[in-house]
């Protein structure tokens, strides 16, 4: 049997054997993925399996669910998990199921009428803790023996952290402390779990939801994908000149255990006061550069930022300093006298600013000054060609300001630019066709840069070890 012929032959069941048995396309090497792994249903089925129900996955933003009694409900697969703010300090994570007949006992995100939980069908009641309050003609249930304890609700564990409430399917997961280790010091200090929502997209793609993620693991698609933030790259692309200074050549990436992992570009990114082939006015390009990002995504650098940058025209730039230096000390000052949390001014994490920290499986943090850019994606059910996409922007808020729920807008239409600003339009473009790529007869495997796209190979790695467990 040939390589097409391996391809196109469809497998009836999940292999029991883990990688051993494997077909070739959903086979990596060290350059290269198989496209059986984005568009085969049984990978599909053997993810879910063996990844969606083991690892620990972002179920929601605690400003979703900011008071008690609020709640909001997390899908992943066929598995729904109810969120419920029990107190100001804690959060419980139930199977969103009556232990009755299985009514779902919550859709979506709301609140509970006096703090209490209520199947729909037959009024069985509980508190926010899950403890049974109440069951309709209890004597009929058990010979009359039923015990609160026999229907209390089935709970999930969760863990509370930088602002995110992460859950875990299986009865004994690997810790979380283990399993955040190698970020934990870089998102504490970012100080990621003191935003708060300012808005939240959320839409379905025709695409696998690693091919989504993959989209924004890189930043070598820059000069191709959006023209507008690399004016010199983008010509040689189109053959227009023979070199330029290409900012993702300046990217350092680095992956991490457990399938984490960052990219960052240090001095050498706008917020640092850096800008690509510098003809007029430091200040006015660096103003300019950043509104391109303020005006086409209105999220990581904000509108208030470029104005904390004007306040430095006509001021000279103090020897030894520099203009980027100036600038983080303004914003860090504004910060300061409105009461508002800021990242901690270290190297390490300032260096993170204009860059990106993933966890893994499917959670990327894109932070700025005291402004993050959150994406979150998984699949839609089943289908290894649909996903749900999730795009967050948050940011921390002055000391006076309390922090509004958060609710969620969704998009109908990729292409609105009503709906979508400029540079997620031109960044979600190209995911549909992809997907559609993957599925050509003519390719059976992707190509991957060694350093600009490392960070793929390590999340397929880890996912492997999942999937093969």
């Amino acid at each position: 049997m040939n390589e097409l012929s391996r391809r196109a032959a469809p497998r009836t069941s999940v292999p029991s054997t883990g990688g051993t048995d494997w077909p070739p396309t959903w086979n990596i090497t060290s350059h290269g993925i198989s496209t059986g792994r984005y568009i085969d249903p049984l990978f599909a089925r053997l993810e879910y399996e063996k990844l969606w129900r083991k690892v620990w996955q972002a179920a929601a933003r605690l400003d979703e669910i900011p008071d008690a009694g609020d709640y909001t409900v997390y899908d992943i697969g066929d598995q729904a998990i109810l969120l419920v703010r029990v107190d100001p300090s804690t959060v419980k994570a139930y199977h969103n199921a009556c232990p009755h007949r299985g009514t779902a006992l919550a859709q979506g995100a709301g609140h509970f009428p006096s703090n209490r939980i209520m199947c729909p069908f037959h009024g069985w009641r509980w508190n926010l803790a899950g403890q049974n309050q109440f069951v309709l003609e209890r004597q009929e249930f058990c010979g009359g023996s039923l015990r609160d304890s026999d229907v209390a609700l089935k709970e999930v564990n969760v863990v509370l952290f930088a602002g995110f409430v992460f859950i875990n399917l299986d009865p004994n997961p690997q810790p979380f402390d283990e399993f955040i280790a190698p970020l934990r010091a870089l998102l504490e200090g970012l100080a990621v779990g003191d935003m708060h929502h300012y808005w939240w997209k959320s839409l379905s793609i025709p695409a696998n939801w690693k091919v989504a993620q993959e989209a924004f693991f890189e930043a070598f698609h820059v000069p191709a994908t959006h023209p507008q933030l690399e004016k010199g790259g983008a010509e040689v692309i189109l053959g227009k000149r023979e070199d330029a200074e290409f900012t993702h050549r300046y990217v350092n990436y680095e992956v991490f255990p457990h399938g984490h992992g960052r990219f960052f570009g240090g001095k050498k990114t706008p917020m640092a006061g850096h800008v690509n082939e510098r003809k007029g006015d430091p200040l006015e390009e660096m103003a300019a550069r950043l509104n391109l990002l303020v005006e086409g995504m209105d999220a990581m650098v904000l509108k208030e930022d470029i104005e904390v940058l004007l306040t430095l025209r006509g001021k000279p730039i103090p020897e030894g300093s520099s203009l980027g230096g100036e600038y983080m000390k303004a914003l860090y000052a504004t910060a300061a006298q409105q009461g508002r949390p800021m990242p901690k001014p270290i190297p390490e994490i300032l260096g993170m600013w204009g860059g990106e920290v993933f966890i893994f499986p499917n959670l990327m943090v894109l932070p700025q000054a005291g402004n993050a850019m959150i994406y979150r994606i998984r699949p839609d059910g089943f289908d290894p060609d649909r996903c749900v996409f999730e795009i967050l922007s948050t940011r921390t808020l002055p000391a006076a300001v309390k922090p509004p729920r958060a609710t969620i807008d969704r998009v109908t239409d990729l292409g609105d630019p009503q709906q979508l600003l400029l540079i997620p339009r031109q960044d979600l473009g190209n995911i549909p066709r992809i997907q559609k790529g993957l599925h050509s007869q003519g390719i059976q495997h992707t190509w991957l840069a060694a350093n600009q796209e490392k960070i793929i190979l390590n999340m397929h790695q880890q996912l492997d070890r999942y999937l093969q467990a």
